[in-house]
């Protein structure tokens, strides 16, 4: 029995590790992330309490599975050498801890969600898009765009709450779910989201119950899984991060 539970999860942190990887290369190809500014996590399904991470000194276009660390709960490296970005340490380290039901959190700066924050509103229904956010779209509406500490990081896990995303006022957008896949998928959705927010400036938003209804269906199977994985096929077709 012993033997078969090892096995299930170095499956499973195989597949976290890969899709980190696969990640931070869309990311890259996005654009996103070309100065450092950002970062994925995976929990580790053995040591709950760590995260892997890529390491700090990896450019995100040359992300592979043995380019990532695994973060312990005091910010030290349990497995990998080299630097992280301290500033994801302080943010996720806290959002993992005070979410046991997520397995990734994912932020990096980008052209639409970073200035769609400064605006400090809220995701409202105007598109199909945005029902999928609606409601579920925390906003940390803190003056800390330069997370120093895990204090700050806290503060965010609070702000966050039972939520699958966070609008980090003045700083971007951060998305958390069950699945590397979810999370990275739908952070390039909010993305989107946050474009249409800025460009639709006289935009007229259908009802709460409309936003719903649509937002039950579009989510039911795995609305980001689903993206992450058109997105890795139409991007990343034939590369290996193994």
């Amino acid at each position: 029995m012993s033997s078969a539970r090892d096995s299930v999860v170095e499956l499973t942190r195989v597949q976290r590790k890969r899709d980190v990887a696969l990640g931070y290369r869309l990311f890259a190809k996005m654009r996103w992330g070309d100065v450092g500014d950002g970062h994925i996590s995976a929990r580790d399904p053995e040591h709950e309490d760590c995260f892997w991470v890529l390491g700090g000194d990896v450019p995100f276009s040359r992300a592979t599975v043995n380019d990532l660390v695994l973060v312990a709960p005091d910010g030290s490296l349990r497995v990998g050498e080299g630097g992280i970005n301290r500033a994801g340490y302080y943010i996720h380290h806290p959002v993992h801890e005070a979410r046991p039901d997520i397995v990734s959190a994912a932020h990096t700066h980008t052209g639409w969600g970073t200035p769609f924050s400064a605006e400090c509103r809220p995701i409202l229904p105007i598109t199909q898009e945005s029902c999928i956010f609606f409601n579920d779209t925390a906003m940390f509406d803190d003056e800390e765009v330069q997370i120093q500490d895990c204090d700050g990081g806290r503060r965010i896990a609070a702000a966050l709450g039972d939520k699958g995303a966070i609008i980090l006022r003045n700083h971007g957008i951060l998305t958390a779910a069950a699945s590397v896949a979810e999370t990275v998928g739908r952070f390039v959705m909010l993305e989107r989201v946050c474009e249409a927010h800025l460009k639709a400036r006289d935009a007229q938003p259908i009802s709460e119950e409309a936003a719903l209804y649509a937002q039950k269906d579009l989510v039911k199977d795995g609305v980001g899984k689903q993206a992450f994985e058109w997105l890795v096929n139409n991007h990343l077709h034939g590369v290996s991060v193994d």
